[in-house]
C-alpha cells in the first residue's frame, strides 16, 4: 500500500462508476490529477474532463492525488468516500500500529526490566546513598513508561478512526477486516506491556483514598506548634489532605510523596525550635491516611466484581490550543488511575463505537459510576450501541433532490472532516420546519436530537454562473479604505443617495472586507451573503461561541452585508408633522415598504438599565446578531417609545434595503425636502421656484408607498394627500396656510 496509496482493488460500492472531475495532459494514457495546480501536471495544455471512478481510473491517478483524496467536491458523497480513504484516512491508519510499523515497536524484555525498576521504592530526595546512575536508570524507566502507554493511547485512536471509516462505508469491511485484525491484535500486545506498570493493588487503593471523607485534622496539637497558630495549621493540613486525596485518586496507587510534608512546613526556618517535631508529626499524619486508605482496600471484597460499560468521549480538537493543534476524546482526557483501569480490567472493546467493557472489585466499579460526566460509565446490561449511519449517493447533493436521503450525525461527522463545512450555511428541507437555512453547528444539534430532514444545498453549491457575474459587478476592492464605504449623502436628489442602507453596498462590504483581497474569500462570503439574504429572522443564524470565546456564526464582513449602520437611516420624513422641542416636525409620510424593515439591537427595551447597542457596537465586541438580541421593526422606531440608544452606534443596525425599499427612502426623503422648502418656519422659501417644485411634487405624485400597485391603499391615499396639500400651499401663495 506504501507504493500505490489507493489500491486499485479497493471496493467503492454504490461510488462505482461515479462520475469524478479530473485534470490531464492531451493523451489517452495519461495520468489523471485531481487538481489542476499538481506539481506533476503540467499546467499548458491540461485538459478537464470527467471519468467513472472505476479500477482502471484508479490505476492512473498521480500517486500524489491519489494519496491525498482530493477528488470531486469536498462535500459530496463520492468526494468524502474518497477523503476518508486518502491522507491519513483508512489507508493510512491501516498501516499504522501493526507487528510491521517499524515506527513503533517495543522490546518486551526492555519493558520488563523498566517494569521491575518502578515497582522499588521511588529515591528520596535526601538519599545520598544512590548515585546518579541509580537516579537515570529510574529516569529512563519512568520515560518507557511513558512511552509505551503513549503508544497503546495513539494505537486505541487509530484503530477507533480506522473502525468509524469501515461503519460508515460497511462495503469496505471485508477488504479492510484481516488489515483491522492486525492492528487489533497489537493493540492488545501494547496494552500487555503497559499493563506491567500498574498493579491491581495500587488502584484499588488509589479507589479507597478517593471514596475515603476529609478527617478530622489534629490542628491543636502542641507537635504543629513551630508551624503556627491553630488557624494556620488547620489550613495547611486541609490543604495536604485534597492534594494528597486528589492526587491518589488520579494515579496507580498512593502517592506516598513527601513533597506534601514539605508544603506544610515551607517557609519555616528548620532551625526553628520545633521544626523537626512539626515536620515529623506531619509525616506521620500523612502515612496514618495511606495506611487508612489500604485497610478500605482491604477490607473490600476483591473476589465479588462487577461489569461496567465505559463511554469513551468523541475524539474533537481542542480550540483552546490556538498555537497548535490539540485533540481531545477517546483517551485522551483520561488520568493516570482510568487508563490503569482499562489496562488491567478491561475484557471487552468496541473502539469504533468508543465502548468499552471492565470487570472490576465493587469499590472500583462504585468510584466508576459515580464519576463526572468528562466518562459516561454503566452497568453492562444497561449499555447499549447505535447503529452507524453508512453514507451513500442521495445523502448530499450527488442525487436529483427528490432522491436524496435524511442527514443523520455520523453523516455530520464524515462532513465535519473536511474542515471547511463549519463554515458554510446549508438549505435543509424537514416536514416539521419546511425549508431552512442553517449553520453546521445548529445542523449537529438537531441531527443529534433525532431531527429528520434532508440537505438540498450548501452555500459552496451555489452555481457559479450566479456569483462570478455578481463578485464582477461589484468591482475591484479600492485600495484606500476610506473608500470601502459610500459616501453619506445629503441631498435626496443625489442618485447616490442612501446608497449606504442598500443591499449592492451590503455586498460591496462582503465583498472588500476580506484579508488581503483574497479572491477565495471574497467568493465565501458573497456565496454566504447570498443564502443568508433568505433567512427570516437573523437571530436564528446565531451558532453560539467556540472553547476560547470565538463566535462561530457568519463573518464579520457577511453582517455586514446583511445589515446596515442605523446611524445611516434618518427616518425624520416618516415622523409626525410639527417641532417636538429643539427637533423639528417632520412630514408625516407613511412608511409603507419600510415599516416592516427589521432592526437588530441589543438591551432595546428601555424599561431594563443599560443603553440599546448594535450588533457592531464595540460594546457588544461587534459580533454581529446572537439569539439574545431584541427584533424590531422601523415601525417600532417610531411608536414613541423612549427608546435610550448607544451614542457611538446608534443604538442599532437595520437589515438592508430592498431595490423597493431604497426607491420608497429615496422617495420619502425628496417629498420631505420639498415640504421643508415650502414650510415658512425654516426660511428661505423662495414663490419664484414654485413651478419648479411643483413640477416635482406631480412627478411624486403617483408613488405607491407599499410598491405593490395599490393607489387605493390607506398609504397611498396619505401620500397623494401630503402631496395635494404642498400643492395647494404654493398655489394659495400662503405657504403656513393649511
Amino acid at each position: 500500500m506504501f507504493d500505490r496509496p489507493l489500491p486499485a482493488d479497493t471496493p467503492l460500492g454504490p461510488f462505482q462508476g461515479q462520475p469524478i472531475p479530473v485534470f490531464s495532459a492531451k493523451g489517452k494514457n495519461s495520468k489523471l490529477h485531481a487538481r489542476r495546480t499538481c506539481t506533476r501536471l503540467r499546467a499548458d495544455g491540461a485538459v478537464t474532463s470527467e471519468v467513472p471512478l472505476n479500477a482502471d481510473t484508479i490505476g492512473r491517478m498521480c500517486s500524489s492525488c491519489a494519496f491525498q483524496g482530493d477528488w470531486g467536491r469536498p462535500d459530496s458523497g463520492v468526494g468524502l468516500f474518497l477523503r476518508a480513504l486518502g491522507g491519513i484516512g483508512l489507508l493510512y491508519q491501516l498501516q499504522r500500529y501493526t507487528e510491521t510499523d517499524s515506527d513503533c515497536t517495543m522490546d518486551q524484555k526492555e519493558v520488563e526490566r523498566a517494569a521491575e525498576v518502578l515497582r522499588t521504592e521511588p529515591i528520596a530526595e535526601e538519599d545520598e546513598e544512590h548515585d546518579d546512575e541509580d537516579w537515570e536508570v529510574r529516569d529512563a524507566a519512568e520515560r518507557l513508561r511513558e512511552e509505551v502507554v503513549c503508544a497503546w493511547r495513539d494505537a486505541a485512536r487509530s484503530l477507533h478512526l480506522a473502525q468509524v471509516t469501515v461503519a460508515a462505508f460497511p462495503w469496505l469491511a471485508d477488504w479492510a477486516g484481516p488489515k483491522v485484525a492486525l492492528k487489533e491484535q497489537y493493540l492488545e500486545t501494547l496494552r500487555g506491556l503497559a499493563a506491567l506498570f500498574v498493579t491491581p493493588a495500587g488502584l484499588l487503593a488509589a479507589a479507597a483514598a478517593a471514596s475515603m471523607d476529609e478527617p478530622e485534622l489534629p490542628s491543636g496539637e502542641s507537635a504543629f506548634a513551630a508551624i503556627g497558630d491553630s488557624t494556620e495549621v488547620a489550613r495547611r493540613l486541609r490543604s495536604m489532605w485534597f492534594g494528597w486525596q486528589s492526587k491518589a485518586r488520579t494515579s496507580w496507587g498512593l502517592p506516598g510523596d513527601s513533597l506534601f510534608v514539605h508544603d506544610v512546613v515551607h517557609g519555616i526556618r528548620q532551625s526553628r525550635k520545633g521544626y523537626a517535631e512539626a515536620r515529623l508529626a506531619v509525616g506521620q499524619l500523612l502515612v496514618s491516611w495511606e495506611d487508612e486508605a489500604r485497610r478500605v482496600a482491604s477490607a473490600a471484597d476483591t473476589g465479588a466484581t462487577v461489569a461496567v460499560t465505559v463511554r469513551l468521549p468523541e475524539i474533537q480538537e481542542d480550540e483552546t490550543h490556538w498555537q497548535r493543534r490539540h485533540e481531545r476524546g477517546l483517551l485522551a482526557d483520561l488520568d493516570d488511575w482510568m487508563i490503569g483501569v482499562l489496562l488491567i480490567h478491561l475484557t471487552g472493546t468496541d473502539w469504533g463505537h468508543r465502548q468499552l467493557t471492565v470487570r472490576v472489585p465493587r469499590l472500583i466499579a462504585d468510584r466508576l459510576l459515580s464519576r463526572s460526566s468528562l466518562l459516561h460509565c454503566e452497568p453492562e446490561a444497561a449499555a447499549a450501541v447505535a447503529e452507524a449511519s453508512p453514507l451513500s449517493p442521495g445523502v448530499f447533493d450527488d442525487t436529483a433532490v427528490h432522491q436524496r436521503r435524511p442527514l443523520t450525525a455520523d453523516h455530520l461527522r464524515l462532513l465535519r472532516s473536511i474542515g471547511t463545512a463549519e463554515d458554510e450555511l446549508y438549505i435543509v428541507f424537514s416536514t416539521d420546519g419546511g425549508t431552512e437555512v442553517l449553520l453546521f453547528p445548529e445542523l449537529e444539534r438537531r441531527a443529534t436530537r433525532g431531527w429528520r430532514g434532508v440537505l438540498i444545498a450548501s452555500s459552496a453549491d451555489l452555481p457559479a454562473a450566479l456569483i462570478e457575474p455578481w463578485s464582477g459587478e461589484l468591482g475591484q476592492r479600492p485600495e484606500d479604505r476610506d473608500r470601502w464605504w459610500p459616501e453619506r449623502m445629503r441631498n435626496a436628489d443625489d442618485p447616490l443617495f442612501g446608497e449606504r442602507l442598500g443591499l449592492n453596498s451590503g455586498a460591496q462590504q462582503a465583498a472588500w472586507m476580506v484579508f488581503g483581497d483574497d479572491a477565495r474569500q471574497r467568493e465565501r462570503n458573497l456565496r454566504l451573503l447570498a443564502v443568508a439574504r433568505g433567512v427570516r429572522d437573523l437571530r436564528s443564524l446565531d451558532a453560539g461561541y467556540d472553547q476560547v470565546g470565538r463566535s462561530r456564526g457568519l463573518p464579520s464582513a457577511v453582517w455586514h452585508g446583511l445589515l446596515a449602520h442605523g446611524g445611516d437611516l434618518e427616518l425624520e420624513p416618516f415622523e409626525a408633522p410639527g417641532r417636538s422641542g429643539w427637533k423639528p416636525g417632520g412630514s408625516g409620510i407613511p412608511l409603507g415598504v419600510l415599516a416592516d424593515v427589521q432592526v437588530y439591537a441589543a438591551n432595546a427595551d428601555p424599561r431594563f438599565q443599560g443603553k440599546g447597542h448594535s450588533p457592531f457596537c464595540s460594546h457588544t465586541r461587534e459580533r454581529g446578531v446572537v439569539a439574545d438580541d431584541d427584533l424590531l421593526t422601523v415601525a417600532d422606531l417610531l411608536s414613541g417609545k423612549d427608546f435610550d440608544w448607544c451614542s457611538k452606534c446608534s443604538g442599532y443596525a437595520i437589515r438592508r434595503l430592498t431595490d423597493a425599499q431604497l426607491a420608497h427612502y429615496r422617495a420619502a426623503h425628496r417629498l420631505h425636502d420639498i415640504a421643508q422648502q415650502l414650510d415658512p418656519d425654516r426660511g428661505g422659501y423662495d414663490p419664484g421656484r414654485f413651478e419648479q417644485l411643483a413640477g416635482q411634487l406631480r412627478g411624486l405624485e403617483k408613488w405607491d408607498p407599499e410598491g405593490e400597485g395599490r393607489p387605493y391603499s390607506e398609504d397611498a391615499r396619505q401620500w397623494r394627500r401630503i402631496v395635494r396639500e404642498l400643492l395647494s400651499r404654493g398655489h394659495s401663495g400662503r405657504p403656513d396656510s393649511n
